[in-house]
């Protein structure tokens, strides 16, 4: 190699490790790639969880899988390529982050499906995505009021109220009529095991993408036991558009209130990733603009997404875990992964054969996800003392939630709004219950 080939390839090393740098694309692809593996599937499960307690067909959970994988590409996009900025707002963080499909709203989500339909969703997503544009306008305001002690209360909310969620599907899911069977805990249990078993000795990309490495495996085994059906795949096209407004878009107020409540709680929580990222990657953090700009593009892009079909989208946190390990922070690089997931959108057989994935497989992966969200709450929990006074608050809110949920017929005497709201899924009256003990019980004096 001459003194130029070597200034050159000096030159392409530097471009990933600047957001603007212009890495080749021999060199961004592979990076890319890893992206993908440690998102996708968290990008699309959600999708599947909530199409199945709604009952849609075939043909309408490959659209809602398809509207996932596009709109996480899009909301991506505008989250590394923020397109207008103004002296009052901008929208995008700048910020090298990928958005996909979030677990957090998966608990919410299923009861308004069960209740209600597709439509009550979308439609609750876009008052959501209106008061997180409102929290992003206001955010030094409103950030005090959600310290880590009450964000790490709702994620440990979260985590632990998707467990029944795991549990049922490892079991082949409760609608199923072999539900409980010795095949499907097999095909769960050797799933899990994959998963645990990369995460604590892979290395690379064998760590990286362990809980796709472990639903392949699980999809092999059922393969063998006879447990998946083909016969959608090959109905399905080669290449279709979104299709907008294809479930439609209702407005149910107590719905509303429920995801509305949860899109300003993970407006708060995104100011954790975003300075994640900006601390692992850059040795700074966010500064005001990108926090706002990030909040608002988060906002603005799930308004979007509805008319679409693309259930919530938020951070994923394990691409910033990626970020923050490799330093790798151009933009080049996850656009190139946003670009990959719009093409995977794109094709309905792959979204029709993310579909014939048996419960059993995802129950076996998902459990472990699960696991983490709720150990990622305790870990925010414990970044502030342990104290009577904060375990109360934890304590109480996490009972209060829990336990109204496991015991919804006691709002039998109340009305409908009641029980969709705080009877449905813990995360809300967590949420509520800890913001009020917070503000109201004494600080311990130091």
């Amino acid at each position: 190699m001459n003194t130029k080939e070597a200034k050159q390839s000096v030159q392409m090393d530097k471009a990933l490790f600047d957001f603007y740098g212009k890495p080749s694309i021999g060199q961004s692809l592979p990076l890319a790639i890893q992206h993908v593996l440690a998102m996708i599937v968290g990008c699309v499960t959600p999708s599947i969880i909530v199409a199945g307690v709604a009952g849609l067909s075939q043909e309408d959970s490959v659209i809602l899988i398809q509207a996932a994988l596009v709109m996480s590409a899009l909301t991506t996009l505008i989250q590394l390529f923020p397109f207008i900025k103004t002296k009052w707002f901008t929208i995008g963080a700048g910020l090298p982050v990928m958005m996909g499909i979030s677990f957090a709203y998966v608990p919410s989500m299923q009861a308004i499906a069960a209740d209600f339909d597709i439509a009550t969703i979308l439609g609750a997503q876009i008052v959501g995505g209106i008061i997180a544009l409102l929290v992003g306008l206001n955010i030094k305001r409103i950030r005090k009021f959600f310290p880590p002690l009450i964000t790490g209360t709702v994620v440990f909310s979260i985590g632990l109220s998707l467990y029944p969620t795991a549990i049922n599907y490892m079991a082949g899911g409760a609608s199923s009529e072999n539900y409980g069977s010795w095949k499907n805990w097999l095909v769960a249990i050797i799933t899990l095991i994959i998963v645990t078993t990369l995460n604590h000795f892979g290395k690379g990309i064998w760590k990286l993408a362990s809980i796709l490495i472990g639903i392949i495996g699980g999809y092999i085994v059922a393969l063998c036991f006879g447990m998946v059906d083909f016969s959608s795949v090959a109905q399905a096209a080669i290449f279709q558009l979104p299709k907008p407004m294809h479930f439609g878009i209702k407005f149910e107020p107590s719905s509303c209130v429920a995801l509305g409540i949860l899109f300003a709680i993970n407006s708060v929580q995104a100011i954790g990733d975003f300075s994640a990222t900006t601390t692992g990657s850059m040795d700074r953090m966010p500064t005001d603009t990108e926090l706002s700009g990030g909040i608002v593009g988060y906002g603005i892009s799930n308004i979007f997404c509805a008319f679409f079909g693309g259930l919530p989208t938020a951070t994923y946190s394990q691409n910033v875990g990626i970020v923050s390990t490799t330093k790798v922070i151009s933009r080049r690089v996850l656009g190139i992964a946003a670009a990959i997931l719009m093409a995977a959108g794109l094709i309905p057989k792959f979204s029709s054969i993310l579909t014939t994935i048996p419960y059993c497989v995802l129950g076996g992966a998902t459990i472990s996800v699960f696991a983490s969200i709720a150990m990622t709450g305790m870990k925010l929990i414990t970044t502030e003392p342990m104290d009577f006074r904060n375990t109360t608050v934890v304590g109480l809110a996490v009972a209060v939630g829990m336990g109204v949920t496991q015991a919804s017929e006691s709002l039998a005497q109340f009305p409908d709004w009641v029980t969709t709201i705080f009877g449905k899924s813990p995360v809300v009256l967590a949420t509520i219950v800890a913001i009020v003990l917070n503000l109201t019980l004494p600080k311990t004096k130091k």
